[in-house]
Protein backbone atom coordinates (compact mmCIF):
# COMPACT_ATOMS: atom_id res chain seq x y z
CA UNK A 1 0.00 0.00 0.00
CA UNK A 2 1.33 3.51 -0.97
CA UNK A 3 2.76 5.75 1.48
CA UNK A 4 0.29 9.31 2.00
CA UNK A 5 2.41 12.40 1.35
CA UNK A 6 4.85 14.08 3.93
CA UNK A 7 3.09 16.72 4.17
CA UNK A 8 -0.04 15.23 4.46
CA UNK A 9 -1.94 16.22 7.81
CA UNK A 10 -2.96 12.48 8.03
CA UNK A 11 0.59 10.94 6.74
CA UNK A 12 1.51 10.25 10.74
CA UNK A 13 -0.66 7.10 10.23
CA UNK A 14 2.20 5.34 7.88
CA UNK A 15 3.86 4.27 11.13
CA UNK A 16 0.87 2.56 12.47
CA UNK A 17 0.41 0.39 8.72
CA UNK A 18 0.87 -2.99 9.39
CA UNK A 19 0.88 -2.81 13.01
CA UNK A 20 -2.47 -1.55 14.05
CA UNK A 21 -4.01 -1.52 10.63
CA UNK A 22 -3.57 -2.62 6.59
CA UNK A 23 -4.77 -0.93 3.67
CA UNK A 24 -5.01 2.75 3.17
CA UNK A 25 -7.42 4.08 5.96
CA UNK A 26 -7.77 2.46 9.79
CA UNK A 27 -11.34 1.56 10.71
CA UNK A 28 -13.09 3.77 12.86
CA UNK A 29 -11.86 1.52 16.08
CA UNK A 30 -7.98 1.34 14.94
CA UNK A 31 -8.79 5.00 14.38
CA UNK A 32 -9.51 5.23 17.80
CA UNK A 33 -6.61 3.19 19.16
CA UNK A 34 -3.91 5.36 17.31
CA UNK A 35 -5.05 8.23 19.18
CA UNK A 36 -4.78 6.21 22.48
CA UNK A 37 -1.52 5.15 21.84
CA UNK A 38 -0.79 8.81 20.82
CA UNK A 39 -2.44 10.71 23.38
CA UNK A 40 -3.72 8.44 26.28
CA UNK A 41 -3.56 11.17 28.73
CA UNK A 42 -5.85 13.82 26.70
CA UNK A 43 -8.90 14.74 28.19
CA UNK A 44 -11.43 12.66 25.54
CA UNK A 45 -14.92 13.20 26.18
CA UNK A 46 -16.25 15.62 29.13
CA UNK A 47 -19.76 17.19 29.94
CA UNK A 48 -20.52 19.38 32.59
CA UNK A 49 -24.85 18.29 32.81
CA UNK A 50 -26.23 16.89 35.11
CA UNK A 51 -22.44 16.83 36.59
CA UNK A 52 -18.74 17.63 35.34
CA UNK A 53 -17.81 14.31 34.34
CA UNK A 54 -14.42 13.15 31.64
CA UNK A 55 -12.54 10.39 30.52
CA UNK A 56 -9.14 10.67 29.35
CA UNK A 57 -8.52 8.67 26.16
CA UNK A 58 -7.30 5.74 27.88
CA UNK A 59 -10.11 5.93 30.58
CA UNK A 60 -12.67 6.29 27.38
CA UNK A 61 -11.06 3.27 26.06
CA UNK A 62 -11.45 1.09 28.82
CA UNK A 63 -15.39 2.17 29.58
CA UNK A 64 -15.65 1.24 25.27
CA UNK A 65 -14.20 -2.20 25.53
CA UNK A 66 -15.99 -3.04 28.92
CA UNK A 67 -19.74 -1.85 27.21
CA UNK A 68 -18.44 -4.04 24.05
CA UNK A 69 -17.71 -7.00 26.19
CA UNK A 70 -21.58 -6.49 27.34
CA UNK A 71 -22.97 -6.55 24.30
CA UNK A 72 -20.90 -9.50 23.39
CA UNK A 73 -21.63 -11.48 26.10
CA UNK A 74 -25.74 -11.18 25.32
CA UNK A 75 -25.26 -12.33 21.61
CA UNK A 76 -23.73 -9.63 19.70
CA UNK A 77 -22.50 -10.19 16.50
CA UNK A 78 -20.98 -8.65 13.17
CA UNK A 79 -23.17 -6.91 11.22
CA UNK A 80 -26.05 -6.62 14.19
CA UNK A 81 -28.00 -3.10 13.91
CA UNK A 82 -27.90 -1.31 17.27
CA UNK A 83 -29.90 1.93 17.75
CA UNK A 84 -28.52 5.00 19.50
CA UNK A 85 -31.23 7.28 20.74
CA UNK A 86 -30.16 9.96 22.60
CA UNK A 87 -29.20 13.45 23.74
CA UNK A 88 -25.31 14.78 23.16
CA UNK A 89 -23.39 13.26 26.33
CA UNK A 90 -20.54 11.31 27.30
CA UNK A 91 -22.17 8.09 27.27
CA UNK A 92 -23.77 8.40 23.60
CA UNK A 93 -20.20 8.30 22.52
CA UNK A 94 -19.05 5.59 24.35
CA UNK A 95 -21.76 3.27 23.09
CA UNK A 96 -20.92 4.28 19.10
CA UNK A 97 -17.80 3.47 19.74
CA UNK A 98 -18.53 0.24 21.63
CA UNK A 99 -21.16 -0.89 19.33
CA UNK A 100 -18.15 -0.65 16.62
CA UNK A 101 -15.35 -2.61 18.29
CA UNK A 102 -18.18 -5.17 19.27
CA UNK A 103 -18.18 -5.30 15.00
CA UNK A 104 -21.64 -3.98 14.95
CA UNK A 105 -23.54 -1.24 13.05
CA UNK A 106 -24.66 1.68 14.62
CA UNK A 107 -28.01 3.59 14.04
CA UNK A 108 -28.30 6.92 15.32
CA UNK A 109 -31.23 8.23 15.94
CA UNK A 110 -33.01 11.72 17.08
CA UNK A 111 -34.39 11.29 20.33
CA UNK A 112 -36.93 13.61 20.03
CA UNK A 113 -38.71 11.72 17.09
CA UNK A 114 -42.44 10.53 18.28
CA UNK A 115 -42.08 7.37 19.67
CA UNK A 116 -43.76 5.72 16.37
CA UNK A 117 -41.34 7.17 13.73
CA UNK A 118 -38.28 5.74 15.99
CA UNK A 119 -40.49 2.31 16.09
CA UNK A 120 -40.50 2.60 12.39
CA UNK A 121 -36.90 3.45 11.60
CA UNK A 122 -35.93 0.77 14.10
CA UNK A 123 -37.94 -1.88 12.25
CA UNK A 124 -36.59 -0.86 8.87
CA UNK A 125 -33.56 -1.12 9.97
CA UNK A 126 -33.68 -4.44 11.75
CA UNK A 127 -32.63 -3.12 14.72
CA UNK A 128 -31.27 -6.07 17.30
CA UNK A 129 -30.47 -3.94 20.36
CA UNK A 130 -31.05 -0.60 21.39
CA UNK A 131 -28.70 2.26 23.88
CA UNK A 132 -31.06 5.85 24.92
CA UNK A 133 -32.41 7.61 27.38
CA UNK A 134 -34.18 7.02 30.25
CA UNK A 135 -37.59 8.07 28.92
CA UNK A 136 -37.65 6.37 26.16
CA UNK A 137 -36.07 2.79 28.07
CA UNK A 138 -39.55 2.38 29.89
CA UNK A 139 -42.29 2.82 27.08
CA UNK A 140 -40.15 0.66 24.37
CA UNK A 141 -39.75 -1.93 27.07
CA UNK A 142 -43.28 -2.15 28.11
CA UNK A 143 -44.05 -2.38 24.29
CA UNK A 144 -41.76 -4.28 22.57
CA UNK A 145 -43.15 -5.01 19.08
CA UNK A 146 -39.37 -4.91 17.69
CA UNK A 147 -38.07 -7.59 19.41
CA UNK A 148 -35.16 -6.18 20.37
CA UNK A 149 -32.52 -8.59 22.33
CA UNK A 150 -31.58 -5.81 24.88
CA UNK A 151 -31.76 -2.43 25.68
CA UNK A 152 -29.67 -0.08 27.74
CA UNK A 153 -29.90 3.09 29.27
CA UNK A 154 -27.78 6.22 28.81
CA UNK A 155 -28.62 7.79 31.64
CA UNK A 156 -27.37 7.01 35.89
CA UNK A 157 -31.20 7.20 36.33
CA UNK A 158 -31.73 3.84 34.41
CA UNK A 159 -30.00 2.63 37.52
CA UNK A 160 -29.42 -1.00 36.59
CA UNK A 161 -29.68 -0.16 33.28
CA UNK A 162 -27.07 2.26 32.89
CA UNK A 163 -24.55 1.59 30.18
CA UNK A 164 -21.27 2.42 33.47
CA UNK A 165 -23.18 0.20 35.36
CA UNK A 166 -22.49 -3.44 32.74
CA UNK A 167 -19.13 -2.82 31.81
CA UNK A 168 -17.35 -6.17 31.59
CA UNK A 169 -14.22 -5.25 32.37
CA UNK A 170 -10.94 -6.57 30.54
CA UNK A 171 -9.41 -6.70 27.18
CA UNK A 172 -12.03 -7.24 23.93
CA UNK A 173 -13.86 -10.59 23.91
CA UNK A 174 -12.19 -13.37 21.46
CA UNK A 175 -16.05 -13.14 20.45
CA UNK A 176 -15.50 -9.66 18.50
CA UNK A 177 -15.35 -9.93 14.97
CA UNK A 178 -13.22 -7.27 13.56
CA UNK A 179 -14.55 -5.22 10.58
CA UNK A 180 -13.04 -4.15 7.29
CA UNK A 181 -12.60 -0.50 5.70
CA UNK A 182 -15.70 -1.32 3.59
CA UNK A 183 -17.95 -2.85 5.70
CA UNK A 184 -20.89 -0.60 6.74
CA UNK A 185 -20.11 1.33 10.11
CA UNK A 186 -23.10 3.36 10.35
CA UNK A 187 -27.03 3.71 8.93
CA UNK A 188 -27.80 7.08 9.02
CA UNK A 189 -31.41 8.05 8.19
CA UNK A 190 -32.07 11.40 6.48
CA UNK A 191 -33.72 14.82 7.52
CA UNK A 192 -36.26 14.12 5.36
CA UNK A 193 -36.42 18.01 4.18
CA UNK A 194 -38.14 16.51 0.84
CA UNK A 195 -39.87 13.41 1.65
CA UNK A 196 -39.31 9.77 3.48
CA UNK A 197 -36.07 9.23 5.27
CA UNK A 198 -33.87 7.33 3.34
CA UNK A 199 -31.24 4.80 5.69
CA UNK A 200 -28.29 6.31 4.40
CA UNK A 201 -25.15 3.07 4.76
CA UNK A 202 -22.01 4.80 5.60
CA UNK A 203 -18.46 2.73 5.53
CA UNK A 204 -15.66 2.71 8.00
CA UNK A 205 -13.83 3.77 4.77
CA UNK A 206 -16.06 6.86 3.85
CA UNK A 207 -16.19 8.14 7.76
CA UNK A 208 -12.61 7.85 8.66
CA UNK A 209 -10.85 9.17 5.65
CA UNK A 210 -13.43 12.19 5.02
CA UNK A 211 -12.75 12.79 8.86
CA UNK A 212 -8.74 13.40 8.15
CA UNK A 213 -9.18 14.56 4.29
CA UNK A 214 -11.01 17.80 5.56
CA UNK A 215 -8.40 18.21 7.97
CA UNK A 216 -6.19 19.33 4.34
CA UNK A 217 -8.07 22.84 4.50
CA UNK A 218 -8.13 23.07 8.10
CA UNK A 219 -5.47 22.43 10.54
CA UNK A 220 -6.34 20.73 13.88
CA UNK A 221 -4.61 19.92 16.83
CA UNK A 222 -4.51 17.72 20.05
CA UNK A 223 -4.85 20.61 21.84
CA UNK A 224 -8.63 21.89 20.54
CA UNK A 225 -10.97 21.69 22.47
CA UNK A 226 -14.67 21.00 20.35
CA UNK A 227 -18.01 21.82 21.05
CA UNK A 228 -20.94 19.83 20.61
CA UNK A 229 -24.43 21.18 20.68
CA UNK A 230 -26.20 20.24 17.80
CA UNK A 231 -28.13 16.76 17.28
CA UNK A 232 -24.76 14.20 17.61
CA UNK A 233 -26.95 11.56 15.94
CA UNK A 234 -26.80 14.61 12.59
CA UNK A 235 -24.49 13.19 10.48
CA UNK A 236 -22.90 16.85 10.59
CA UNK A 237 -22.24 16.57 14.17
CA UNK A 238 -21.02 12.91 13.86
CA UNK A 239 -18.16 13.38 11.69
CA UNK A 240 -17.08 17.22 12.08
CA UNK A 241 -17.11 16.83 15.90
CA UNK A 242 -16.92 13.64 17.35
CA UNK A 243 -14.63 11.51 14.94
CA UNK A 244 -12.68 14.51 13.34
CA UNK A 245 -11.77 15.39 16.94
CA UNK A 246 -11.12 11.68 17.87
CA UNK A 247 -8.63 11.66 14.68
CA UNK A 248 -6.59 13.90 16.28
CA UNK A 249 -6.68 13.57 20.14
CA UNK A 250 -8.71 16.60 20.99
CA UNK A 251 -11.09 17.06 23.97
CA UNK A 252 -14.83 17.14 23.01
CA UNK A 253 -17.66 19.11 25.37
CA UNK A 254 -21.14 17.83 25.06
CA UNK A 255 -23.50 20.12 25.64
CA UNK A 256 -27.44 18.88 26.17
CA UNK A 257 -29.65 21.65 25.37
CA UNK A 258 -28.99 24.58 22.76
CA UNK A 259 -30.11 27.22 25.47
CA UNK A 260 -28.48 30.20 24.84
CA UNK A 261 -27.00 31.08 28.73
CA UNK A 262 -26.13 27.28 29.67
CA UNK A 263 -24.48 27.75 25.94
CA UNK A 264 -22.03 30.85 27.22
CA UNK A 265 -21.63 29.15 30.02
CA UNK A 266 -20.32 25.75 28.51
CA UNK A 267 -18.25 27.26 25.83
CA UNK A 268 -16.53 29.17 28.79
CA UNK A 269 -16.06 26.32 30.99
CA UNK A 270 -15.03 24.15 28.67
CA UNK A 271 -12.31 26.41 26.99
CA UNK A 272 -13.88 25.63 23.80
CA UNK A 273 -11.15 26.07 20.68
CA UNK A 274 -13.46 24.55 17.71
CA UNK A 275 -17.30 25.82 17.62
CA UNK A 276 -19.90 24.19 15.02
CA UNK A 277 -23.06 25.48 14.48
CA UNK A 278 -25.77 25.64 12.44
CA UNK A 279 -26.28 29.89 10.34
CA UNK A 280 -29.26 30.20 12.66
CA UNK A 281 -26.96 30.00 16.14
CA UNK A 282 -24.57 32.04 14.37
CA UNK A 283 -26.62 34.90 13.41
CA UNK A 284 -28.40 35.10 16.63
CA UNK A 285 -25.07 35.20 18.67
CA UNK A 286 -23.86 38.29 16.16
CA UNK A 287 -27.04 39.86 15.97
CA UNK A 288 -27.37 39.87 20.18
CA UNK A 289 -23.68 41.29 20.38
CA UNK A 290 -24.19 44.03 17.78
CA UNK A 291 -27.58 44.70 19.16
CA UNK A 292 -26.14 45.23 22.89
CA UNK A 293 -23.51 47.68 21.60
CA UNK A 294 -26.20 49.65 19.98
CA UNK A 295 -28.19 50.29 22.70
CA UNK A 296 -25.02 51.25 24.86
CA UNK A 297 -24.17 53.57 22.05
CA UNK A 298 -24.66 54.29 18.33
CA UNK A 299 -21.33 56.45 18.02
CA UNK A 300 -19.14 53.60 20.05
CA UNK A 301 -21.48 51.16 17.22
CA UNK A 302 -20.29 53.15 14.68
CA UNK A 303 -16.50 53.20 15.52
CA UNK A 304 -16.68 49.37 16.31
CA UNK A 305 -18.14 48.89 13.02
CA UNK A 306 -15.43 50.92 11.39
CA UNK A 307 -12.69 49.00 13.53
CA UNK A 308 -14.01 45.31 12.03
CA UNK A 309 -13.85 46.56 8.54
CA UNK A 310 -10.03 47.47 9.06
CA UNK A 311 -9.59 44.45 10.68
CA UNK A 312 -11.27 42.62 8.27
CA UNK A 313 -8.95 44.14 5.18
CA UNK A 314 -5.74 43.64 7.66
CA UNK A 315 -7.14 39.71 7.32
CA UNK A 316 -7.68 39.53 3.94
CA UNK A 317 -5.01 41.14 2.48
CA UNK A 318 -2.03 40.84 4.87
CA UNK A 319 -3.40 37.28 6.15
CA UNK A 320 -2.47 38.93 10.18
CA UNK A 321 -5.12 38.39 12.73
CA UNK A 322 -5.74 42.31 14.65
CA UNK A 323 -9.08 40.94 15.71
CA UNK A 324 -8.90 39.01 18.07
CA UNK A 325 -6.52 41.23 20.12
CA UNK A 326 -8.82 44.22 19.19
CA UNK A 327 -12.23 43.09 20.08
CA UNK A 328 -11.52 40.56 22.87
CA UNK A 329 -13.77 42.12 25.09
CA UNK A 330 -16.77 42.22 23.04
CA UNK A 331 -15.80 38.10 22.60
CA UNK A 332 -15.59 37.46 25.64
CA UNK A 333 -19.60 38.57 25.74
CA UNK A 334 -20.16 35.75 23.71
CA UNK A 335 -17.80 33.30 25.01
CA UNK A 336 -15.96 33.31 21.95
CA UNK A 337 -12.90 34.56 23.45
CA UNK A 338 -11.14 31.38 23.64
CA UNK A 339 -12.26 30.12 20.21
CA UNK A 340 -9.98 29.40 17.22
CA UNK A 341 -12.49 28.51 14.44
CA UNK A 342 -16.25 28.82 14.15
CA UNK A 343 -17.57 26.08 11.31
CA UNK A 344 -21.10 26.38 10.14
CA UNK A 345 -23.03 24.22 8.01
CA UNK A 346 -26.26 22.27 7.93
CA UNK A 347 -27.90 25.13 5.77
CA UNK A 348 -26.99 28.31 3.37
CA UNK A 349 -25.05 31.74 5.58
CA UNK A 350 -25.18 34.84 4.60
CA UNK A 351 -22.31 35.91 3.63
CA UNK A 352 -22.27 39.25 5.80
CA UNK A 353 -22.53 36.69 9.01
CA UNK A 354 -19.49 35.20 8.07
CA UNK A 355 -16.85 38.75 7.00
CA UNK A 356 -18.30 40.22 10.21
CA UNK A 357 -17.28 36.99 12.14
CA UNK A 358 -14.09 37.67 10.83
CA UNK A 359 -13.56 40.78 10.92
CA UNK A 360 -14.26 40.08 14.69
CA UNK A 361 -10.88 37.70 14.79
CA UNK A 362 -12.65 34.57 14.26
CA UNK A 363 -11.70 32.27 11.55
CA UNK A 364 -15.29 31.56 10.24
CA UNK A 365 -15.19 28.28 7.92
CA UNK A 366 -17.94 27.50 6.21
CA UNK A 367 -18.89 24.21 4.30
CA UNK A 368 -20.51 22.20 2.77
CA UNK A 369 -21.70 18.58 2.22
CA UNK A 370 -24.92 16.19 2.74
CA UNK A 371 -25.09 12.71 4.71
CA UNK A 372 -24.71 10.70 1.44
CA UNK A 373 -21.18 12.11 1.20
CA UNK A 374 -19.77 11.68 4.93
CA UNK A 375 -20.91 14.61 5.16
CA UNK A 376 -17.88 16.84 4.43
CA UNK A 377 -16.53 17.83 0.76
CA UNK A 378 -15.94 21.25 0.67
CA UNK A 379 -14.43 23.35 3.70
CA UNK A 380 -13.49 26.97 2.66
CA UNK A 381 -9.26 26.94 3.43
CA UNK A 382 -8.68 29.84 6.56
CA UNK A 383 -5.83 31.50 5.10
CA UNK A 384 -8.05 31.91 1.87
CA UNK A 385 -12.06 31.90 2.53
CA UNK A 386 -14.50 33.58 0.13
CA UNK A 387 -17.32 34.60 2.47
CA UNK A 388 -20.04 33.83 -0.95
CA UNK A 389 -18.55 30.36 -0.95
CA UNK A 390 -18.88 27.07 0.71
CA UNK A 391 -15.39 26.89 0.22
CA UNK A 392 -12.75 24.32 -2.18
CA UNK A 393 -13.22 20.58 -2.48
CA UNK A 394 -11.51 18.51 0.07
CA UNK A 395 -8.53 16.01 -1.94
CA UNK A 396 -8.98 13.14 -3.83
CA UNK A 397 -12.19 13.83 -4.16
CA UNK A 398 -13.88 15.13 -7.94
CA UNK A 399 -16.97 17.59 -8.60
CA UNK A 400 -18.74 18.35 -11.87
CA UNK A 401 -21.37 20.99 -12.91
CA UNK A 402 -24.02 19.05 -15.16
CA UNK A 403 -26.49 21.00 -17.59
CA UNK A 404 -25.33 24.32 -16.06
CA UNK A 405 -27.47 27.08 -17.45
CA UNK A 406 -25.88 30.96 -18.89
CA UNK A 407 -24.97 31.49 -15.17
CA UNK A 408 -23.06 28.55 -14.68
CA UNK A 409 -25.12 26.79 -12.57
CA UNK A 410 -26.09 23.29 -12.58
CA UNK A 411 -26.69 20.57 -10.44
CA UNK A 412 -23.54 19.60 -8.62
CA UNK A 413 -22.03 15.91 -8.79
CA UNK A 414 -19.37 14.56 -6.30
CA UNK A 415 -17.34 11.54 -6.51
CA UNK A 416 -14.66 9.85 -4.25
CA UNK A 417 -13.96 7.80 -1.03
CA UNK A 418 -16.59 10.10 0.86
CA UNK A 419 -19.47 8.70 -0.85
CA UNK A 420 -22.02 6.37 0.47
CA UNK A 421 -22.19 2.66 -0.21
CA UNK A 422 -25.93 3.00 -1.05
CA UNK A 423 -29.70 3.64 0.72
CA UNK A 424 -30.40 0.47 2.96
CA UNK A 425 -32.80 -1.80 1.53
CA UNK A 426 -33.72 0.61 -1.15
CA UNK A 427 -32.29 -0.41 -4.71
CA UNK A 428 -34.26 2.02 -6.81
CA UNK A 429 -33.42 5.20 -4.57
CA UNK A 430 -29.61 4.56 -4.88
CA UNK A 431 -29.92 4.12 -8.59
CA UNK A 432 -31.82 7.37 -8.75
CA UNK A 433 -28.89 9.54 -7.05
CA UNK A 434 -25.59 7.09 -7.93
CA UNK A 435 -24.32 5.81 -10.62
CA UNK A 436 -22.34 2.81 -11.60
CA UNK A 437 -19.41 5.01 -12.39
CA UNK A 438 -19.18 6.37 -8.58
CA UNK A 439 -20.76 10.48 -9.79
CA UNK A 440 -23.14 11.15 -6.77
CA UNK A 441 -26.06 13.69 -7.69
CA UNK A 442 -25.78 16.14 -4.94
CA UNK A 443 -29.58 17.59 -6.00
CA UNK A 444 -27.69 20.85 -5.36
CA UNK A 445 -27.25 23.47 -7.78
CA UNK A 446 -23.97 25.42 -7.90
CA UNK A 447 -21.29 26.41 -9.82
CA UNK A 448 -17.45 26.55 -9.63
CA UNK A 449 -15.27 29.67 -10.10
CA UNK A 450 -12.18 29.24 -11.95
CA UNK A 451 -10.20 28.21 -8.38
CA UNK A 452 -11.94 25.40 -7.62
CA UNK A 453 -14.74 27.26 -5.12
CA UNK A 454 -18.24 26.01 -5.06
CA UNK A 455 -21.06 28.07 -4.96
CA UNK A 456 -24.41 27.28 -4.02
CA UNK A 457 -27.78 28.73 -5.39
CA UNK A 458 -30.05 26.15 -4.24
CA UNK A 459 -31.39 23.03 -3.95
CA UNK A 460 -33.02 21.60 -7.54
CA UNK A 461 -36.19 20.21 -5.98
CA UNK A 462 -37.30 24.14 -4.79
CA UNK A 463 -36.42 25.66 -7.81
CA UNK A 464 -39.65 27.93 -8.64
CA UNK A 465 -40.69 29.09 -12.09
CA UNK A 466 -41.94 32.36 -12.73
CA UNK A 467 -43.52 34.62 -15.75
CA UNK A 468 -40.80 34.40 -18.40
CA UNK A 469 -39.44 30.65 -17.37
CA UNK A 470 -36.98 32.21 -14.50
CA UNK A 471 -35.68 29.60 -12.48
CA UNK A 472 -35.80 31.27 -8.70
CA UNK A 473 -34.02 29.38 -5.95
CA UNK A 474 -35.85 29.96 -2.43
CA UNK A 475 -32.83 29.99 -0.78
CA UNK A 476 -31.43 32.75 -1.93
CA UNK A 477 -34.13 35.02 -1.36
CA UNK A 478 -34.09 33.53 2.33
CA UNK A 479 -30.57 35.01 3.10
CA UNK A 480 -31.53 38.22 2.84
CA UNK A 481 -33.82 37.98 6.00
CA UNK A 482 -31.32 36.20 8.11
CA UNK A 483 -30.80 39.02 9.94
CA UNK A 484 -33.85 40.70 10.76
CA UNK A 485 -34.44 40.12 14.29
CA UNK A 486 -38.09 40.62 14.17
CA UNK A 487 -37.79 37.44 12.24
CA UNK A 488 -37.40 33.65 13.86
CA UNK A 489 -38.31 31.43 10.85
CA UNK A 490 -38.50 32.49 6.94
CA UNK A 491 -39.48 30.09 4.10
CA UNK A 492 -40.04 31.40 0.42
CA UNK A 493 -42.42 29.05 -1.58
CA UNK A 494 -44.14 29.15 -5.07
CA UNK A 495 -47.89 29.22 -5.51
CA UNK A 496 -50.00 28.86 -8.47
CA UNK A 497 -50.09 31.84 -10.27
CA UNK A 498 -51.18 30.26 -13.78
CA UNK A 499 -51.70 26.36 -13.82
CA UNK A 500 -52.33 26.28 -16.80
CA UNK A 501 -49.47 27.37 -17.87
CA UNK A 502 -47.21 25.98 -15.09
CA UNK A 503 -46.07 29.41 -13.98
CA UNK A 504 -45.58 29.94 -10.05
CA UNK A 505 -45.45 33.46 -8.06
CA UNK A 506 -43.18 33.99 -4.88
CA UNK A 507 -44.86 34.08 -1.16
CA UNK A 508 -42.55 34.13 1.97
CA UNK A 509 -43.71 32.23 5.11
CA UNK A 510 -42.45 34.70 8.25
CA UNK A 511 -42.61 33.30 11.81
CA UNK A 512 -42.14 36.87 13.98
CA UNK A 513 -39.91 36.24 17.00
CA UNK A 514 -41.63 36.14 20.28
CA UNK A 515 -39.80 39.59 21.20
CA UNK A 516 -41.28 41.26 18.45
CA UNK A 517 -44.82 40.09 18.90
CA UNK A 518 -44.32 41.53 22.22
CA UNK A 519 -43.05 44.87 21.43
CA UNK A 520 -46.26 44.82 18.93
CA UNK A 521 -48.41 43.55 21.97
CA UNK A 522 -49.61 40.80 18.97
CA UNK A 523 -51.75 43.11 17.55
CA UNK A 524 -52.24 41.27 13.94
CA UNK A 525 -52.51 44.36 11.99
CA UNK A 526 -49.49 46.17 13.17
CA UNK A 527 -47.08 42.92 12.51
CA UNK A 528 -48.24 42.62 8.97
CA UNK A 529 -47.43 46.13 8.59
CA UNK A 530 -44.00 45.92 10.09
CA UNK A 531 -43.49 42.30 7.93
CA UNK A 532 -44.41 44.00 4.48
CA UNK A 533 -42.14 46.65 5.43
CA UNK A 534 -39.20 44.02 5.71
CA UNK A 535 -40.69 42.62 2.33
CA UNK A 536 -40.56 45.56 0.74
CA UNK A 537 -36.96 46.45 1.84
CA UNK A 538 -35.75 43.05 0.91
CA UNK A 539 -37.56 43.18 -2.60
CA UNK A 540 -35.43 46.09 -3.47
CA UNK A 541 -32.61 44.29 -3.36
CA UNK A 542 -33.57 41.00 -5.59
CA UNK A 543 -33.98 41.15 -9.09
CA UNK A 544 -37.47 41.82 -10.95
CA UNK A 545 -38.25 37.98 -11.26
CA UNK A 546 -37.37 36.98 -7.65
CA UNK A 547 -39.56 39.96 -5.93
CA UNK A 548 -41.89 38.32 -3.21
CA UNK A 549 -45.64 38.45 -4.20
CA UNK A 550 -47.61 37.47 -1.25
CA UNK A 551 -46.70 37.26 1.89
CA UNK A 552 -48.48 35.16 5.48
CA UNK A 553 -47.51 35.31 8.80
CA UNK A 554 -47.45 32.48 10.96
CA UNK A 555 -48.62 31.80 14.24
CA UNK A 556 -46.76 28.40 15.09
CA UNK A 557 -43.24 26.95 14.69
CA UNK A 558 -42.64 25.86 10.86
CA UNK A 559 -42.02 22.21 10.63
CA UNK A 560 -38.37 21.83 10.61
CA UNK A 561 -35.94 19.16 11.02
CA UNK A 562 -33.16 18.88 14.13
CA UNK A 563 -30.34 20.83 12.63
CA UNK A 564 -33.51 23.36 12.37
CA UNK A 565 -33.51 23.08 8.53
CA UNK A 566 -37.34 23.76 7.64
CA UNK A 567 -39.34 20.77 5.78
CA UNK A 568 -40.34 23.08 2.83
CA UNK A 569 -42.31 20.36 1.60
CA UNK A 570 -44.40 20.28 5.04
CA UNK A 571 -44.53 24.00 4.78
CA UNK A 572 -46.28 24.01 1.75
CA UNK A 573 -49.01 21.59 2.44
CA UNK A 574 -49.88 24.02 4.88
CA UNK A 575 -49.95 27.24 3.38
CA UNK A 576 -51.17 26.36 -0.29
Amino acid sequence: MPKFKENDSFSFLDEFRGRIFEGEWPTLTEMFDITVERYPNNNCFRQFVPEDFTLTYKEAKDTIIGLSNYFLSHGATKGDKVALVGKNSVEWAVSYLAIEYAGCIVVPLDVNMHLEEIESLMKFAEVSYMLTDFSLLNVINQDNKLNIRNTLCLEEKGSDKYILNNLEKGPLSDKAIKANSDDIAAILFTSGTTGTPKGVMLTHDNLVSDSYKAQENMKLYSTDVFYAILPIHHAYTMLAVFIVAISVGSEIVFGKRLVVSQLLKELKDGKVTMFLGVPMLFNKLLAGLLDGVKKKSLILYGLIRFLMGISGLIKKVFKKNVGHKMFGFLLKQISLDTNRICISGGGPLPASTFKMFNELGIDFVQGYGLTETSPITHLNPVEAYIESSVGKLIPTLEQKIVNPDSDGNGIIYLKGSVIMKGYYNNEEATKDVLGEDGWFNTGDVGHIDRNGYLYLTGRAKSIIVTEGGKNVFPEEIEDHFQLYNEISQICIIGYDKNPAMKIEGIKAIILPTETFLEEMENDMKRIKIKMECIVDEVNKELKTYQKIEKLTIATEELPSTSTKKIKRYEVKKLYR
